[in-house]
């Protein structure tokens, strides 16, 4: 059970963010201040924080720096404020990820386990989605006894998917996992993909039964 630091001065966000982490099976222990944090963050060290950066006491971004250079613990930041600018000063303080408020909380626990994937441990190289296939190492991907071959932006696109089975996921976040933050195309370009992802995998890709939009939110895989 992953341990979370989350660090809210707002209580009822916090309280709600809490409740859903821990439906999801993340234990958690919450705080409204930045002082506070550091030392819970020292003395039960989590394995990934969410820290707004607008705190009584220290500062999200003060935390951020402190803790960077006594661990590697993944640190996403909350704020309200989504300007390129503010992004960049959230990264460059140690961060791995900036989540703009109001956010979507299937979102930010994808980011969570994604900041936690790229924590180095061992991991699996095999990713399965039902009959659905995928061989990290080799870059295969097979359906029931089937080999699919998939595009470079194809396969990251999957494996972004299949990474966070079940999770709904925007098309925001698909494009800074697989295009990069600097991404400057048109969005729609997932859409492209994932179409052409239905069209190699789905029995009928007018009717996808694996790979699933939600309407006005983004994509999952079942």
């Amino acid at each position: 059970m992953p341990r979370v630091l989350l660090v809210e001065d707002e209580a009822t966000l916090r309280d709600l963010v809490a409740q859903y982490l821990r439906r999801e099976g993340f234990e958690v222990s919450t705080t409204g201040n930045g002082d506070e944090a550091l030392d819970l963050a020292r003395n039960e060290p989590p394995d990934v924080c969410v820290f707004d950066v607008m705190l009584p006491g220290m500062d999200g971004l003060s935390l951020c720096r402190i803790l960077r250079k006594e661990s590697e613990v993944p640190i996403l930041l909350l704020t309200a404020r989504g300007a390129e600018i503010d992004r960049v000063i959230g990264l460059e303080s140690g961060a791995d990820d900036y989540i703009v408020k109001p956010f979507s909380l299937p979102e930010l626990v994808a980011r969570m386990r994604a900041a936690l994937r790229r924590v180095p441990k061992p991991h699996s190289d095999r990713l399965q989605a039902g009959d659905l296939v995928m061989d990290l190492t080799a870059r295969r991907v097979f359906l029931v006894d089937r080999e699919i071959k998939l595009s470079h932006k194809e396969f990251e696109l999957l494996a972004t998917l299949m990474r966070n089975k079940g999770a709904v996921l925007t098309r925001e976040f698909l494009i800074t996992q697989v295009w990069g933050f600097d991404f400057e195309g048109d969005p729609r370009t997932v859409d492209v993909h994932m179409r052409w992802l239905r069209e190699k995998l789905e029995k009928d890709p007018s009717h996808p039964e694996r790979l699933q939009t939600v309407r006005g939110v983004g994509y999952r895989i079942d």
